[in-house]
C-alpha cells in the first residue's frame, strides 16, 4: 500500500491533532501525570484479563505519557517486556531497570544485548499514543512503529491515555492499527468496532 501524500486532508488533519494533543499532554503538571498514572495502573492491576496474562509488553513513558512502572511491582508474576527501536521497527526485550539506555529520541529503552522476545508470545500489548478514540483508533507520533509492530503479534491491544486525549473519532485509514480496549484514569473501555462511539461504555466489575 502506498503512503498518503503529505498534503492530503487526512495527513494534514492528523498533524493538526497531533500538535493539539501533544501540547495538551505536555502542559499537564507533574502531580496530574502522577495521579492519572496511578489511577490507570489501579484499573489495570485489578483487571482479570491482565492478571491472567503471562507475557505483557508495556512501554517506558516519554513526553508526559502515563507511567506504567507501578504495574511491574504490582503484578510480579507477569513477564514484563518493553520495546526498543531498531531502524523502522520495534524489537522486544525483557524489562530490566538496571539495563536501560537512552535513545536519541529521548526515551529510555532496553539494552540491545538483552534477549529478544518473540512477539508471538505476547498476551497483551499496552500501547502508548498521542490520542485514542472510542472505536479503537489511535493517533501516534507519526513514525508508524506500532502500526508495523502490532500485526506481528496476536496479543490483545490496550491503548493507554488520559481522559482528555480520548475522543469519539479520529481520522484513521486501513493502515492504522486499532485497539481492542482503551484505558484512562476513568477506567477500561471495551471497543466495539463498527458501533457508534456512544454505545461503548467503561467496564464495571
Amino acid at each position: 500500500m502506498s503512503a498518503l501524500h503529505p498534503t492530503c486532508p487526512e495527513v494534514l488533519e492528523k498533524r493538526r491533532l497531533r500538535r493539539e494533543f501533544c501540547t495538551l499532554r505536555e502542559c499537564l503538571p507533574p502531580e496530574d501525570v502522577k495521579s492519572a498514572s496511578e489511577a490507570i495502573c489501579r484499573h489495570l492491576a485489578t483487571w482479570p484479563v491482565l492478571r491472567a496474562a503471562r507475557v505483557v509488553m508495556a512501554y517506558l513513558a516519554f513526553r508526559n505519557e502515563p507511567m506504567l512502572e507501578p504495574l511491574f511491582a504490582a503484578l510480579p508474576h507477569i513477564r514484563w517486556v518493553v520495546p526498543r527501536i531498531e531502524g523502522r521497527n520495534l524489537v522486544v526485550h525483557p524489562y530490566d531497570p538496571g539495563r536501560l539506555v537512552p535513545h536519541p529520541f529521548g526515551m529510555w529503552e532496553p539494552a540491545p544485548d538483552l534477549p529478544v522476545i518473540d512477539p508471538a508470545l505476547l498476551d497483551i500489548v499496552l500501547v502508548p499514543g498521542v490520542a485514542f478514540d472510542r472505536r479503537g483508533g489511535r493517533l501516534g507520533f507519526g513514525g508508524g512503529f506500532y502500526d508495523r509492530f502490532l500485526p506481528t503479534t496476536p496479543a490483545l491491544r490496550v491503548g493507554v491515555t488520559y481522559d482528555s486525549c480520548l475522543v469519539d473519532e479520529l481520522p484513521c485509514n486501513e493502515a492504522d492499527q486499532r485497539m481492542d480496549w482503551v484505558v484512562t484514569p476513568q477506567g477500561l473501555l471495551e471497543v466495539r468496532r463498527g458501533e457508534e462511539p456512544e454505545s461503548c461504555r467503561f467496564l464495571e466489575w
